[in-house]
């Protein structure tokens, strides 16, 4: 199955958090969308992997992605070596995305930029043909993605453009809010973290709020780009 949009998180609900209003709207205008994570956050401090992974695979109905897979690598040491860039590869070949979107460039938790470069190297990696990868008995293909986008995290990384998101910010909470075990619990016993506050919580709607202020809409994601954003007419920017 090929895909449109191919979205990686280093961790269950990077992508959620990072990017779902955007990727809800490109669903909604019949786009087929597949996420990919990284590891199964085994060293977040509330909930455990097996929980994180039903909360993932609620998320990723929510939003309506066609598959959603993880590669298990090790939560807090994701490096980005041959053997990482190879696995990762492997999918990109398979569903032969458009556009890949990932981690944030530079952000609060180490594993964030890491899989951010290695998944941006995968990328152009997976576009040589000299590089063999085997994937159920089958050789693949070469396939290179046309563009990769980083989407906003911790930090407030200046984007390079923005998404009107307006009509989605709601699937987007809704995703979001499926990984219970991450978020704000009235009475919750657990440890806290730098997620679980209000203030957090609110955040993800007011950060939305502004950078549509921005551009004149209500609410906007914004990403970063490794290279130039290009436009056929002046009369494509909105």
């Amino acid at each position: 199955m090929k895909i449109d949009i191919l979205a990686i998180g280093a961790h269950p609900d990077d992508v959620e958090l990072g990017c779902a209003a955007t990727l809800a709207k490109e669903i909604y205008n019949g786009k087929k969308v597949g996420i990919l994570d990284l590891t199964r956050g085994e060293l977040g401090t509330r909930g455990t992997p097996e929980i994180r992974e039903v909360e993932a695979k609620n998320a990723a109905a929510i939003l309506g992605a066609k598959f959603r897979h993880n590669l298990e690598f090790s939560d807090g040491f994701v490096v980005n070596n041959a053997a990482a860039q190879l696995e990762i590869m492997k999918i990109i070949r398979k569903y032969q995305p458009d556009i890949v979107l990932c981690n944030a460039i530079d952000d609060r938790h180490i594993d964030h930029g890491m899989a951010s470069k290695l998944a941006s190297d995968a990328c152009f990696l997976s576009g040589l043909e000299k590089i063999e990868t085997i994937l159920d008995g089958n050789h693949q293909k070469a396939w290179r993605p046309k563009h990769v986008y980083h989407y906003i995290q911790w930090k407030n990384i200046e984007p390079d453009f923005v998404v009107d998101v307006t009509d989605f910010l709601d699937k987007k909470l809704e995703a979001v809010f499926a990984f219970k075990s991450q978020f704000h619990q009235r009475n919750a016993d657990e440890p806290e973290t730098p997620i679980t506050s209000t203030n957090f919580r609110d955040s993800i709607t007011y950060r939305a709020q502004d950078l549509g202020r921005l551009i004149g809409v209500e609410y906007a994601e914004g990403f970063t780009t490794e290279r130039y954003v290009a436009v056929s007419s002046l009369f494509d920017l909105i």
